[in-house]
């Protein structure tokens, strides 16, 4: 392995990552499903995300597959924060989440090794955004 490719890189400074989170919503809609087995397979081609736990794992996948499953989320749409942010940084999923919370939308964060993922009820993507972008906007005067 590279030097470049040890420990994290990205944004540290949470006045800079609310600043530069640039939260864009994707126009796929996703559901959270729980499987007991999967094929390496079906993961490759179907899931953006898998998370195991004790009762089961947990897949992201395209809305249009949750009915191949028992257990399934209410459809989910997925904003991302199009700065890159360190995996050591500190706040920004409180941030996020306490905006949202303050509009009473639910949010289930996702940390990918560049951005962070926000998935919310599918009718309140755009109202999530804007919020964020709010958020956004006021911290620019800090």
């Amino acid at each position: 392995m590279s030097t470049n490719q040890i420990g994290s890189t990205g944004e540290f400074d949470l006045l800079t990552l609310i600043v530069q989170m640039s939260p864009s919503l994707d126009d796929q809609i996703w559901a959270f499903v729980s499987v007991d087995d999967v094929s390496s397979e079906y993961l490759a081609e179907h899931a953006l995300a898998t998370f195991r736990e004790t009762e089961g794992t947990t897949l992201i996948v395209p809305w249009e597959r949750a009915d191949e499953f028992d257990v399934c989320s209410e459809p989910m749409a997925r904003i991302t924060l199009n700065i890159h942010s360190s995996l050591e940084a500190v706040g920004l999923t409180a941030a996020v989440s306490q905006a949202l919370a303050s509009e009473a939308i639910s949010a289930n964060m996702v940390a990918g090794f560049y951005h962070d993922h926000i998935f919310v009820p599918q009718t309140a993507g755009e109202r999530a955004v804007a919020c964020l972008t709010l958020l956004s906007a006021a911290a620019e005067g800090f």
